[in-house]
C-alpha cells in the first residue's frame, strides 16, 4: 500500500451550494477514515486548502478516492506519492481483551 499527500485548493469565495454541501464532506471523511482510505485530513484556519493522506495501491485509486468527495467539483487536488509517512496517533489505543 501507498501513501499520498493530497493539496487541495478551495475557492476563494464558498456559495450556498459549497456551504450545503459540507455535512456531506465531513460524513465521507469521516467513512473514509474509519475504513483506513484516509489518514489524515485538515483546513487552514483561512479555509482556502485541504491537506489530507490517503492510503491507495496506486495514484489512479487516490484520484478515485477524492473524486468520490462531494465538494469535489470546487477542489483543485494535488497528488504527491510520500517516500514514508509517520506520525503520532491522537486516537485512543485500541483496547484488547485477554
Amino acid at each position: 500500500m501507498n501513501t499520498y499527500m493530497v493539496i487541495i485548493e478551495l475557492p476563494k469565495h464558498l456559495n450556498e451550494e459549497f456551504l450545503a454541501r459540507v455535512p456531506e464532506q465531513r460524513l465521507c471523511i469521516n467513512e473514509l477514515m474509519n475504513e483506513g482510505r484516509v489518514l489524515q485530513y485538515a483546513l487552514a484556519i483561512d479555509r482556502s486548502s485541504l491537506w489530507l493522506t490517503i492510503s491507495a495501491h496506486t495514484k489512479v485509486e487516490a484520484k478515485e478516492i477524492v473524486a468520490t468527495f462531494p465538494l469535489i467539483d470546487y477542489m483543485k487536488p494535488r497528488f504527491v506519492e510520500l517516500a514514508f509517512y509517520n506520525s503520532i496517533s491522537t486516537e485512543l489505543p485500541k483496547l484488547i481483551m485477554n
